[in-house]
C-alpha cells in the first residue's frame, strides 16, 4: 500500500486548511540576472554571485520571476509544472528553499491577500540571518532601544543595527503596532487586536519582529548593547563587512552624477597672509629623536600668555602637519601627499586656526591653505569667536581660552565621491592620524597640545560660513606656547 500523509482539513468541510499566514519570495532588489550557456544563470548582488547550471526550464522560469515579483509556494509549484512537469516541482522548491535559507531572497508575510511585513536581509550566506524566534503567550514584548524606524520608499522599514535584516512595514497597521510595542508592550492578544488579525497571524508577526530585533523581552540584558547608540552600532556595523552585503569600499558611486571635488580647498575672497617656510634639514637636525618626543608627548592645559606662540612658530607647525603637494589625477579625481596618511590621496581634512593669542597675527578664524601655505582671514574677532573659545576651554578643562583653537574639518564630497559605506569611518581614522601627528610636532616644538572631546560646530558653520553638511567640523585641537613649568 502507498504511504499517505496527512493533511489537516477543516472540521465539516474537509477542505483543506490553508496556514493563516502567506510566505512569498523574490529576489532582493538590486540583484541581477544574467544568462550564460545553455540553461545557466548567474545571479549578482553587489560584490557577490551565484552561478546555477542545469537548471532545467522549471527552475529557470522560477528564477526569472523572482526576479520581477513575488512567488509563494502555490505559484512555484504552478510554474514549474506547467513548463516542465510535475516532477520537477521538489527540485525547484529544494533551490527556493537554498536561496531563502543564504538570504539571497527577501520574504513576504501575508494575511490572505493583505501584506503585512517585507523581511530584507542585508548580508549573504547562512550565517547572517538570525535565528528563529518564538512569542511566548502573556509576555509583553517592547520596542527595543536600538530600533529605529525609517521611510524606504512608500513604506516604513524598522532595523536593529545588531542585526542583519531589515522589516518593510507595508500596513500602517504594523506601524501602530510598534508604536503600542514602545508605550506599553505588546502581547500576542494585543497585537492581534491592533492589526485587526487572528492570534496565530499576530504570533508570527510578533516572531518576526522578534528575530530581526524590533521588539524585545522586558528585563533583557543590558550590556553589551547599552553602550552603543542606534547610530554609533549601525555607522561601525555599516563600515564592515561580513554581516551584510552592501557596497564598501572605493565604488565611484558619484563618477557619473556629480564632478570630483579638487585637493585644494580655495577662499580666493578672502585676505591671504603669506607664511615663512621652515628649513626641514635644519629642524631635523635639531630636534630630539621620534622616540623620546613619543615618551614626552602628553596633553598640556595651560599656556604662557606673558609669551604667546608667535605666527612663524604657528606656520611651521601648520607646514609640518598640513603641507599639501599636488600629485596629479587617479581614477577622475586630483589626488595629493601630506605629511600624513590618507585614504586614496584625497585629503579631505583641512584645518580652521581660531586665533585668540598669537604674536604677529591679529585674532580671528582663519584657513589654512596648505597648497599655498597660507593663511585666509574668514572672520575677526566676536561674539562667536568668544564663544567657540569658551566651550573649548571648558571642553579641555583649562584655565583660560587656548591661545590657538584649530578646528579641523571634512570635505565630506571629496571623500565620498570615491569610498561608500566607509566614507564617515575613514574620516574620524584620519582626524585621528592627524591628531597624533599634531601631538608629536608640537611636542618636538616645545609647544604645549590638547586635543578635544568635541567642539561648537554651530559657532563655527556660523563664523566660516562653511555648510555643515558640505564639510562638518570633526575634530578640535588647543595649541599654544608651553607655560614654563607645565601644572602638575
Amino acid at each position: 500500500m502507498p504511504s499517505t500523509t496527512a493533511v489537516p482539513t477543516e472540521p465539516e468541510t474537509g477542505a483543506i486548511r490553508r496556514l493563516p499566514v502567506r510566505e512569498e519570495y523574490r529576489f532582493r532588489e538590486r540583484t541581477t540576472l544574467s544568462n550564460g550557456a545553455g540553461d545557466a544563470i548567474t545571479v549578482r548582488y553587489g560584490r557577490f554571485q551565484l552561478h546555477l547550471e542545469r537548471l532545467g526550464l522549471g527552475r529557470r522560469a522560477m528564477l526569472l520571476r523572482l526576479a520581477d515579483e513575488w512567488l509563494d509556494d502555490d505559484a512555484v509549484q504552478h510554474l514549474v509544472a506547467t513548463v516542465e512537469g510535475e516532477n520537477r516541482i521538489l527540485r525547484a522548491q529544494v533551490l527556493l528553499r537554498r536561496l531563502v535559507t543564504h538570504a539571497w531572497l527577501r520574504r513576504r508575510l501575508s494575511a490572505g491577500n493583505r501584506p503585512l511585513l517585507e523581511i530584507d536581509p542585508q548580508g549573504l550566506g547562512a550565517s547572517v540571518l538570525p535565528p528563529p524566534a518564538r512569542h511566548r503567550p502573556g509576555v509583553r514584548y517592547r520596542m527595543s532601544r536600538l530600533a529605529r524606524i525609517d521611510a524606504d520608499g512608500d513604506v516604513l522599514a524598522a532595523l536593529n543595527p545588531a542585526h542583519a535584516v531589515v522589516v518593510g512595514c507595508p500596513d500602517p497597521r504594523v506601524a501602530g503596532l510598534l508604536a503600542t510595542a514602545a508605550a506599553q508592550g505588546c502581547d500576542v492578544d494585543r497585537a492581534a487586536a491592533v492589526l485587526g488579525v487572528s492570534a496565530p497571524v499576530a504570533g508570527r508577526v510578533l516572531d518576526e519582529l522578534l528575530g530581526a530585533g524590533i521588539l524585545e523581552e522586558p528585563g533583557a540584558p543590558a550590556a553589551p548593547g547599552v553602550f552603543w547608540s542606534p547610530a554609533e552600532l549601525e555607522v561601525h556595523h555599516r563600515s564592515r563587512v561580513g554581516r551584510h552585503a552592501l557596497p564598501v569600499g572605493g565604488t565611484y558611486r558619484f563618477r557619473d552624477r556629480l564632478p570630483a571635488e579638487p585637493l585644494r580647498r580655495a577662499f580666493p575672497d578672502a585676505p591671504a597672509i603669506d607664511l615663512p617656510e621652515p628649513d626641514l634639514d635644519a629642524v631635523a637636525a635639531a630636534e630630539p629623536a621620534l622616540t623620546d618626543v613619543i615618551r614626552a608627548r602628553r596633553s598640556i592645559r595651560a599656556h604662557d600668555d606673558a609669551c604667546p606662540i608667535t605666527l612663524d612658530r604657528l606656520a611651521e607647525f601648520l607646514y609640518r602637519v598640513q603641507a599639501t603637494r599636488p600629485a596629479g589625477q587617479h581614477d577622475g579625481i586630483e589626488v595629493g601627499h601630506r605629511p600624513y596618511p590618507g585614504g586614496g590621496g584625497l585629503y579631505e581634512l583641512e584645518i580652521y586656526p581660531l586665533v585668540l593669542s598669537c604674536a604677529g597675527l591679529p585674532a580671528g578664524l582663519y584657513h589654512y591653505d596648505g597648497t599655498a601655505h597660507q593663511l585666509r582671514l574668514l572672520a575677526p574677532a566676536g561674539p562667536l569667536t568668544e564663544r567657540m573659545a569658551g566651550y573649548a576651554r571648558a571642553a579641555a578643562a583649562m584655565a583660560g581660552p587656548p591661545q590657538v583653537l584649530l578646528v579641523i574639518t571634512a570635505r565630506v564630497g571629496r571623500l565620498m565621491w570615491k569610498y561608500e559605506g566607509i566614507g564617515y569611518p575613514m574620516i574620524l581614522k584620519h582626524s585621528g592620524v592627524l591628531t597624533e601627528l599634531m601631538y608629536l610636532v608640537a611636542t618636538a616644538m616645545g609647544l604645549a597640545p590638547c586635543a578635544l572631546g568635541s567642539g561648537d560646530s554651530a559657532a563655527f558653520a556660523e563664523l566660516s560660513g562653511v555648510d555643515p553638511l558640505a564639510e562638518p567640523a570633526v575634530a578640535d585641537f588647543a595649541l599654544g606656547s608651553a607655560p614654563p613649568r607645565e601644572p602638575r
